[in-house]
């Protein structure tokens, strides 16, 4: 796979909401995630939250066992879960801001407060091999600390953006994006390799999968639902295509 390749992850959450809708054992995340490996995804994105409200425990023991591709843990900084992470030691380990009353993650981490704790918190992920990333708001003083504390990637949170372009505010969503692209070849030129995701869909993604700095997408609540029109497959395949193309 060249370098220069936009690599695809799929978060597969939201089948375990669906799933947990009816505390049953279908939909199954750990098949979703199989079928998305099939059809491309170059990597597999699930969230353990604090509130396991889809996520399970056995979720992550059992994707663990069954990839054939990266996973991404996303967690919160918490002591237990870094228990977790350090006794799965996932390829990529991704930081990310929790609130219990939040539908979904609403915003960056907040690095430059909590620099220290997240020097600590992350040290042993490292030493453990796993690749910590950061999820932060296209923010400069954020990524530089989140440079200072050690993380070899960040992920841009790109949620301000969709909304905005979901919404058809276009001059909102332009500069949005402006700040993407400033923000991503500021973290390159520091040596973080940059991720991108929340809230992309079909009609938000070519713009910021056309940046070169930006080297994974990790997109998940747009193609479970486009999934249920189209089947998962057809769907994470059109989205790899408008990547590339993109990219092209």
């Amino acid at each position: 796979m060249s370098e220069s390749r936009l690599r695809l992850g799929v978060n597969i959450d939201h089948v375990a909401t669906v799933r947990n809708a009816r505390g049953g054992a279908y939909p199954d995340p750990l098949r979703a995630a199989k079928l998305a490996e099939e059809a491309g995804a170059d990597g597999i994105t699930a969230h353990l939250r604090e509130d396991r409200r889809h996520i399970s425990d056995a979720d992550i023991d059992g994707l663990m066992e069954v990839l054939s591709v990266p996973l991404n843990f996303e967690m919160a900084a918490t002591d237990e879960m870094q228990k977790i992470a350090l006794r799965h030691k996932p390829h990529a380990v991704c930081i990310v801001p929790e609130k219990r009353e939040e539908r979904t993650t609403e915003g960056g981490l907040e690095v430059a407060r909590e620099e220290n704790k997240l020097a600590h918190f992350i040290a042993p992920l490292r030493e453990a091999g796993c690749r910590v990333s950061i999820f932060i708001a296209a923010d400069q003083r954020q990524i530089e600390a989140a440079h200072r504390i050690g993380a070899e990637v960040i992920e841009l949170h790109t949620g301000a953006y969709c909304d905005a372009h979901a919404e058809g505010r276009m001059d909102a969503a332009e500069r949005e994006l402006e700040s993407l692209r400033q923000m991503s070849t500021f973290a390159h030129s520091l040596g973080l390799e940059v991720h991108a995701g929340h809230g992309l869909t079909y009609d938000s993604v070519k713009p910021v999968a056309a940046f070169p700095e930006v080297m994974e997408l990790n997109i998940g609540h747009f193609l479970i639902g486009e999934a249920i029109f189209l089947g998962l497959t057809p769907a994470i395949r059109e989205m790899r295509r408008l990547m590339d193309e993109a990219r092209a």
